[in-house]
């Protein structure tokens, strides 16, 4: 795995599970509804920062944050948690008009396990300034910039969560500042994943599911996409974008399209229990590393089939893979 490098994923997220312990409810004086007790709190950075956690965790020398947060608590422990698995949290911009975007998942425990209640979740629905578009794109620029030659940035990658236009990092300018940015620094692999709008990056590397990249093709694509489909879907992005294109077709891998030729890399077996969430994160880290590492588009999917193949049987977390977990899932897989 790449050593000095430096990626800067550009969006943050938090997730916080609080639990409840029903044995200790009380009832609200004010209202007499149940006051639930919350006896445990775990929080990680999500989205983004579950790609940045699991960089850390393939061994990535330097990792910068690029992004909008609130000045609020959220805001705080989500810089803790980055800096604690070594991120250079100096790129991230702090706005008091701001939230710090978050996922409350309030857990109640019983008997046959954690129940998850009515998520809660804290967005921003304004949208981002002209003037904070030019902070954040400064921001990314200076890490470009030639003086940085002793210690070159590898890779950007782009992680696009929020569903409302305009309103978070990913604008329509920032896109278009990034496919600037990919044109005139070909040797920095760019990166995008976006949950509504990966359709809509150029010059760049994306990495739709098969359900996105019909999507981005055409809105009215309705029902499941078939793995031929999902091929034709990958090679017209692909021709459109002007760059490889990673199509993840669950437990059929990962289709790594150009605009004339597709390398299916199949998954690796699941067994016992599994939890997906986060799976495409370190699907995506897997992929920046070994691309960064020198590896062919089939050679990096394959690498990060490998990280999910680990990360999903880790449970109820949004799990890491080292480099000696996948050293490990490899060697089993081989004499199977």
């Amino acid at each position: 795995m790449p050593g000095p490098d430096q990626i800067s994923p550009t969006q943050r997220w938090r997730q916080q599970w609080p639990h409840a312990d029903p044995s200790l409810d009380e009832p609200s004086i004010e209202t007499g509804l149940t006051a639930r007790q919350v006896v445990e709190i775990r929080k990680i950075p999500g989205a983004a920062g579950t790609v940045t956690n699991n960089l850390a965790a393939l061994g990535v020398g330097r990792i910068d944050a690029v992004g909008l947060i609130g000045e609020d608590g959220q805001g705080y422990e989500l810089m803790q948690g980055l800096s604690q698995t070594g991120v250079d949290v100096s790129g991230l911009i702090q706005l008091k008009d701001r939230f710090t975007p978050t996922y409350i998942k309030p857990m109640v425990r019983a008997a046959s396990g954690e129940v998850e209640l009515e998520r809660i979740d804290i967005k921003n629905r304004a949208v981002t300034s002209k003037e904070v578009e030019h902070q954040l794109a400064d921001a990314l620029w200076s890490r470009l910039h030639p003086n940085m030659a002793h210690d070159p940035v590898n890779a950007i990658i782009i992680a696009d969560q929020v569903s409302e236009r305009n309103c978070g990092v990913i604008t329509d300018h920032m896109q278009a500042v990034l496919g600037d940015m990919a044109t005139k620094q070909p040797q920095v692999t760019f990166f995008a994943d976006s949950r509504l709008r990966i359709g809509e990056f150029s010059s760049v590397i994306i990495k739709p599911n098969k359900f996105e990249a019909a999507n981005a093709i055409s809105n009215s694509h309705a029902g499941d996409v078939s793995l031929d489909q999902a091929m034709a879907f990958g090679r017209v992005l692909a021709a459109r974008n002007g760059k490889t294109v990673f199509v993840t077709v669950g437990e059929d891998g990962i289709l790594a399209c150009t605009p004339t030729t597709v390398s299916h890399v199949p998954t690796f077996p699941a067994e016992g229990p599994v939890d997906i969430v986060g799976a495409g994160d370190s699907t995506t880290a897997g992929i920046v590393c070994a691309l960064c590492a020198g590896a062919s588009p089939a050679e990096a999917a394959f690498i990060g089939n490998l990280c999910a193949a680990v990360t999903i049987h880790k449970l109820g977390t949004t799990g890491t893979a080292t480099p000696l977990e996948l050293r490990s899932k490899l060697a089993a897989h081989l004499t199977v």
